[in-house]
């Protein structure tokens, strides 16, 4: 029991002291696989799914989202490149890319691998809410988003190995009750926030993004109030899932709107 201890411990010591922080958000995040790692296996993966998805090519709207896709970028470059990071995107390889598909979603991998669906087109509707979505994804890889869930799951596996040390000479029936609470309380109470938290931290950067490519930040907005629409009240429990309710995001993104709109003035970008 005493060499589990120990072992669990280092790892633990492993695990704060394997922290990065971000230029975003200017706040430390857990950093247990590189990029340089993590990258590699994120473009395969892309390319797996374009193999595998219908990819539409040469159209209005895929240029559109091509189009929209660069703006940002350059935005993320000029404020990375203002604030003194101008070698963050190093590693980054940028790909914008529209799937034929139903679903009302978007995505970015890390390192800059896009995909936008048809089925959330109309809730875009112009290249404003292309934007707003656009911003928002993007924000997702340079917040290293996908790398902080991967060294979550590291940690909740490592304390789960604890969990189930500590009560290795209990009987069989209190082992199975401990472990279930731990899985339910880790994921509720622990999981489902730091992915709510990840949303709006995407959605303050993806903001401050759009603005500063030159796009209205209130479009950000009306998106979200085109989607609360279009789900109709159809949504669990803002603590069950693992994204805010739509109300919660439309405060929010209400709230940060002079933030983002001064940000981009530092570039010479206005809005009426």
């Amino acid at each position: 029991m005493k060499n589990k201890s120990l072992i669990f411990g280092l790892g633990i010591l492993g695990l704060l002291i394997a922290c990065s922080k971000n230029p975003f958000t200017g706040k430390s995040t857990m950093a247990l696989v590189p990029n340089s790692q993590i990258f590699p296996m994120s473009f395969q993966q892309y390319n797996q799914f374009l193999t595998e998805n219908k990819v539409i090519k040469n159209t209005a709207e895929a240029k559109k989202i091509e189009t929209v896709g660069t703006k940002i970028k350059v935005a993320a470059e000029r404020w990375l490149t203002a604030n003194g990071h101008a070698d963050y995107l190093t590693g980054y390889n940028w790909e914008y890319n529209l799937v034929e598909s139903k679903d009302v979603n978007a995505w970015c991998m890390p390192g800059g691998k896009i995909v936008f669906y048809t089925g959330i087109l109309p809730i875009c509707k112009d290249d404003a809410g292309i934007a707003a979505v656009m911003g928002h994804e993007v924000a997702h890889a340079l917040a290293n988003h996908g790398q902080q869930r991967m060294s979550a799951g590291m940690v909740q596996q490592l304390v789960q190995v604890g969990a189930a040390a500590a009560v290795s000479n209990q009987d069989p029936q209190t082992q199975q009750m401990v472990m279930q609470a731990y899985g339910i309380g880790s994921q509720v109470g622990v999981m489902l926030p730091f992915s709510r938290k990840h949303e709006s931290e995407a959605d303050m950067i993806g903001l401050t993004l759009m603005a500063i490519a030159g796009y209205n930040p209130q479009n950000a907005v009306a998106v979200w109030e085109r989607m609360s629409a279009q789900a109709g009240g159809q949504a669990p429990p803002e603590i069950l899932s693992t994204h805010p309710s739509n109300q919660s995001r439309i405060e929010h993104l209400t709230s940060l709107i002079p933030q983002a709109k001064a940000e981009a003035a530092k570039f010479g970008v206005t809005f009426k």
